[in-house]
């Protein structure tokens, strides 16, 4: 009875890791980040995300926005897919996908180092398809963006992605990709 209790106890204590991501990013950074996805955390947000995944969407987009010592920023499906007719470096990070926008999962996880969030607009229900990973610790995140993840490997690659300039970290030149997205069991 006890040793139940224990694992209980033990798998009530985080978030269950049922589904991943591997990207493979190139540019300034080469190399693959594994991103376990927090399904009991934020289910629809990460359905949404493993359905884009799959059907190939996040393949070829770029990080658009990257500010130093906070996060990169990825995911714009419509404006930010190198080599697609819509593809514009001034629109990344305006665009979203054919899905309808996804009701905020706010939740008491913290924004750490390592951590995916879902970007939104003011609006905390208009998170979609994009997504970024924290650099740093950022707690005044914490119950104002949905986390969907964390990365568990790769963690050295994320910290090689170009940074952008400015306050906004915008990308100028050629910014760095994520070639492939797959989801992971």
């Amino acid at each position: 009875m006890l040793k139940s209790l224990t694992l209980i106890a033990a798998l009530a204590a985080g978030p269950a890791f049922a589904t991943g991501l591997d990207i493979t990013v190139s540019g300034e950074a080469n190399g693959v980040v594994h991103i376990d996805l927090f399904d009991d955390v934020a289910p629809g947000h990460v359905e949404q995300i493993t359905k884009l995944a799959n059907e190939g969407a996040y393949d070829n987009v770029v990080f658009h926005r990257v500010i130093d010592g906070f996060m990169a920023q990825t995911g714009d499906v419509q404006y930010g897919k190198m080599g697609a007719a819509d593809f514009s470096m001034q629109m990344a990070g305006r665009g979203g996908s054919t899905y309808p926008d996804l009701k905020a999962e706010f939740s008491d996880q913290s924004f750490d180092t390592g951590v995916v969030g879902m970007a939104r607009s003011q609006n905390p229900n208009s998170a979609n398809a994009q997504f970024f990973i924290m650099f740093a610790p950022a707690p005044h995140l914490d119950g104002q963006y949905t986390v969907v993840g964390k990365v568990t490997s790769g963690m050295d690659v994320v910290n090689q992605i170009k940074r952008g300039t400015g306050p906004n970290g915008a990308v100028i030149g050629e910014p760095d990709v994520m070639t492939s997205v797959t989801v992971t069991d």
